[in-house]
Parts: structure tokens; sequence; C-alpha cells
């Protein structure tokens, strides 16, 4: 049976500078933006909207805060808002782990339309864009989230090959969760959405499909995880998690539907 690693969550340390591995993880995220986003600007249906690679390193200072911002007052407002308003100082202690994926993606839109008034686009246009470059982004959180020893999953039966024990929660075997939602929310979910964006799609249509494959996905690995807490409706018992990924789902679809209904002749003048 495997047992979970524990590495120091400390990746270098210079005097009293630490330099943690779930900050560098966060850094491969906004790195790999650039590449991903520097590769798209060069599909021909990209390349003729008109985007550049200047747009590219502008929107990441606004996404960086969206995501800061947004995904740690997610995790504040959405997750466990009895502990932070307790602790208030833990807030900004991001370093320390802790980020809503929920938060970070509302923080996104948010920075996007404020970047997009400022530039003349179209927030539905930048999500189109963006939607591509954000799974392996998440993938290289929830890799944090697993050096970090955070999110264990629920207990596996201990024949399964990797079922794996962790430390500090227990001796019981669990499922590793985080790997999971690397693998399934960020790795899987980004081949789909990317082999789907490679041709011209529709208004809508990449950004409806990443929201809908993301809420899927995500709906799907939460029932491998230690929910944050449970929510009862209609007799029907959820994680918070998957609570917060049914809406991502509805919008999806409300977006692909509004997409392909939309005629062609509509989506060129809403462009322009």
């Amino acid at each position: 049976m495997l047992i979970h690693p524990m590495p120091d969550p400390i990746a270098l340390s210079i005097g009293p500078l630490h330099v943690r591995w779930y900050g560098l993880m966060y850094l491969l995220a906004f790195i790999q933006f650039i590449y991903v986003g520097r590769i798209r600007i060069k599909q021909p249906h990209i390349a003729a909207q008109g985007w550049k690679k200047e747009d590219l390193d502008d929107m990441l200072f606004y996404g960086v805060l969206g995501v800061v911002i947004g995904g740690r007052l997610g995790q504040v407002f959405f997750y466990d808002p009895v502990y932070y308003f307790t602790n208030p100082s833990q807030i900004i202690a991001v370093w320390n782990g802790g980020m809503s994926f929920h938060g970070g993606f509302l923080g996104v839109m948010l920075a996007m339309w404020w970047w997009g008034r400022k530039h003349g686009r179209k927030l539905m246009d930048i999500m189109d864009m963006i939607a591509p470059m954000v799974p392996l982004g998440y993938a290289a959180g929830r890799l944090g989230n697993f050096i970090n020893a955070e999110l264990p999953g629920r207990v596996a039966d201990p024949s399964l090959p990797w079922a794996m024990i962790w430390p500090n929660v227990d001796n019981l075997p669990r499922h590793p969760s985080p790997i999971y939602q690397m693998l399934v929310d960020g790795i899987l979910v980004f081949i789909i959405l990317w082999i789907f964006s490679r041709k011209p799609r529709p208004r809508m249509a990449v950004a409806g499909l990443f929201s809908l494959l993301y809420g899927c996905a995500r709906f799907f690995t939460e029932y491998f995880r230690v929910p944050d807490y449970n929510v009862t409706f209609a007799g029907i018992t959820i994680s918070a998690g998957q609570m917060l990924s049914i809406p991502m789902i509805i919008l999806g679809i409300i977006l692909l539907v509004i997409a392909y209904r939309t005629p062609q002749s509509e989506q060129t003048v809403k462009r322009t």
C-alpha cells in the first residue's frame, strides 16, 4: 500500500524567505497560461480575431488578481467562513493553501470583464479565448494540494493498487483525490477542450464547453474526496464542491445552446 510522502511544503529557503511548493505551482500555472496562450494565438481562427502576445501578458496580470483574490474569498465564504472570521489574519495566508476554484473562476470572469472594458473586448470573446489555458493551471494547483497533503480522499478498498495512507489524517487507505482531480478535472478537460477549440466554433461554445466539462468532472471526482461539508436537498446529499459545480454545469449547457442556436451572421456582428 502506498504512503503519502509528506514532503516539506517549503521548497527553498533563503534566509528568512521561504519559497513554498504551493506557490511554485501557481507560478507554474501562470507560466503555462502564457505558453499555451502563445500557441493558441497562432491558430488561424484566433489570429483572425486580432489577438496578440501583448494581450496575453496584460490579461495575465488581471488574471492573477482574479485567481488569487477570487480563489481566496471563495475559500473563505464558500467553505469555511466561521474559521476565517474567527481567525481573520489567516484570510491573507494563501501560502498555507486553501483556494477555491469556483471563487477563482468568478474572480477571473470579473477581472476579464474589467480588462475587456479597457481594451474593447467582449467578455465572452475573452472567455472563449482563455478557456483552453485554464485546465492545466488548475492541474498545477491540485498538484500543490497533494504536496501540501491537503484534500485527503475518502477511505478506499485496501486492494486498490494506488490506495494511499495519509499520515497526517489516519492509517486508513484513502483515494489520492488531488491526483484524481489533477488528472480528470485538469488534464483530461484540457485535452478535450484543446481538441475542440482548435477549429472555429460559435461564440460562447468554447467557454460553454469548459464550464460544462469542468462542472461534470468536478462533480464526479468529488465522490472520492472527503467533503468540506455536505448539503442535503430534496433528500439527496451532495458535497459542497458538487453543489458549487451544478451552476457551472447549467451555465455550460445554456452557453452551448445559445452558441449553436444563434445564426452565424449574428455571431459575426456581435464579435465586431
